[in-house]
């Protein structure tokens, strides 16, 4: 990492509130100042009978073009939603009969099951380790389904080998960033789908998630999950027929919860601010140091398994958060992390 990244990255240590110890960030992101007190003036607004739904439109739309930068997509093929799973399941329920999906064993529930759930459908599913994931991708392989970035322990996947051989054999490649998207540089425009729950990597409110879908592909998705939000005038078409649907993937769009979004701008404009790849390189200088201290082999993820005895007790008594996935302790270094954070996490488990 450079000087000059890394003298940017803590000069915005400030621009978060004080929290001491937290190596979470694969649970739940620290929120910077700014999206705290768009949150909370959002609250205010609820609670004085302010609400005013069409004036929350903008911070919707600022946040779709962060993401769409942040991923080096057009904004107008990016969906916003609550969660992953609806997305999920929207791609899932789009597949024909006898499609073949190919998913990474021990990948997160809320991509693996809506696929599992189309086997009664006839739709045919494969499981492959990681490492072998696309070794695995051939020509009878009609989607892959994989995170980026492994919630339970923190794996990559190689992006760019997955999405070569996904081209290679005319596979669809539906990418789950929630895990990588704020640290991990990923050029969406590579893959079909990618998808991303903002609350961890991202620093947002938990109910605040985006979905970018390849125009080609978004022909192929029948919007199950439409409803007054997914045109392009809402508040112009909240009732009756006919459909009128956006022609962008607005169309995917579920009603937004307004105070989420709220403070969801404020966190992405900062993460664009500072760059992706000075963050990543900070959130891996963290981790770096964190294994070496350990006692671990170096491994290009921000996310550490910590296999020591006593370690949920141990971390807890020196005040870091972290959290057991899987029967292992798992600590995530990420903004507004230090090094003091990360040596308390060394001296409590050594």
């Amino acid at each position: 990492m450079s000087a000059t990244a890394r003298a940017a990255v803590e000069a915005a240590l400030h621009r978060f509130p004080v929290v001491s110890g937290h190596l979470d960030a694969a649970t739940s992101g620290i929120p910077p100042v700014a999206s705290v007190n768009a949150t909370r003036t959002a609250l205010a607004m609820w609670a004085g009978g302010q609400i005013d739904g069409p004036g929350y439109d903008h911070v919707v739309d600022r946040s779709r073009a962060a993401f769409a930068r942040l991923i080096g997509v057009r904004t107008e093929d990016v969906a916003c939603g609550p969660q992953v799973s609806p997305f999920a399941g929207l791609v899932a329920a789009s597949l024909p009969r006898g499609a073949q999906v190919l998913l990474a064993e021990g990948d997160f529930a809320s991509i693996v099951f809506p696929m599992l759930a189309q086997e009664s459908r006839g739709v045919r599913i494969r499981e492959a380790p990681l490492e072998q994931l696309v070794e695995a991708i051939d020509g009878s392989t009609t989607l892959v389904v994989v995170s980026a970035a492994q919630s339970g322990d923190g794996r990559v996947v190689d992006l760019d080998a997955l999405a070569a051989a996904a081209d290679h054999h005319g596979a669809d490649v539906f990418l789950d960033a929630t895990q990588a998207a704020g640290w991990m540089p990923i050029d969406g425009s590579r893959v079909t789908y990618v998808v991303a729950g903002a609350y961890k990597w991202l620093l947002s409110p938990r109910g605040t998630a985006f979905f970018a879908v390849r125009p080609e592909a978004a022909e192929r998705l029948t919007p199950h999950t439409a409803g007054w939000y997914a045109t392009d005038l809402p508040w112009d078409n909240c009732y009756g027929s006919p459909l009128r649907l956006s022609p962008t993937a607005k169309r995917f769009d579920v009603s937004p919860a307004w105070m989420c979004w709220a403070g969801t701008t404020p966190s992405l404009e900062l993460i664009e601010e500072l760059g992706v790849e000075a963050i990543g390189a900070y959130d891996l200088e963290l981790a770096g140091r964190l294994r070496e201290g350990l006692g671990m082999e170096p491994y290009p993820s921000p996310i550490v398994i910590a296999d020591h005895p006593g370690a949920e007790e141990r971390l807890a008594r020196a005040g870091i958060r972290a959290a057991v996935r899987a029967g292992r302790v798992r600590l995530s270094c990420h903004l507004p992390s230090t090094e003091a954070d990360v040596d308390r996490a060394i001296e409590a488990l050594t």
